[in-house]
């Protein structure tokens, strides 16, 4: 499975926002913060405000922000913003088809790989929802206490 990479853009710029609560970010500082393409990175933070995860708000105040409490933004929800709900296993049924196909063979009523993909894509699929921002951002804090505040002076020092 490969994700896009803006899932790893956005889940790094929510935590970022997470340290600035109340403070609008525009794209373009946060694009500057990790030298990222400003209009790809909007792109991705238009998806989150799409899903619900930033507000976003024009004008010379104006930014994004969290539009929720980061302990309530599951990283499961940031790539489903980004790539979106579908599966990455889809099943297209190639048992039911050609000359091996037998209708009375059990293998070809219940797919056995498809099931296992299943439960591989449910067992990732829980372990992202159960990672909040707020829990990346506490472990980073955890390894580097300075990090939010570093974060805030960055963001204060960039123009626009």
């Amino acid at each position: 499975m490969k994700m896009n990479e803006g899932v790893e853009w956005a889940m790094h710029s929510c935590v970022n926002l997470s340290w600035v609560p109340g403070e609008a970010v525009t794209a373009k500082r946060l694009a500057a913060f990790y030298e990222l393409p400003t209009a790809y990175l909007n792109k991705q933070l238009q998806a989150l405000a799409r899903a619900g995860i930033l507000t976003s708000a024009s004008g010379p105040k104006g930014g994004f922000q969290l539009a929720r409490d980061p302990k309530k933004i599951s990283l499961l929800d940031i790539v489903v913003a980004i790539d979106g709900a579908d599966d990455a296993f889809r099943c297209t049924e190639i048992l039911k088809a050609g000359p091996a196909a037998n209708p009375k063979t059990d293998y070809v009523k219940t797919c056995h790989i498809s099931r296992a993909m299943r439960a591989a894509e449910l067992t990732y699929r829980r372990e992202l929802a159960g990672q909040s921002i707020a829990d990346i951002a506490e472990r980073v804090l955890a390894e580097f206490p300075a990090a939010p505040e570093n974060t805030r002076t960055h963001f204060a020092n960039l123009k626009s």
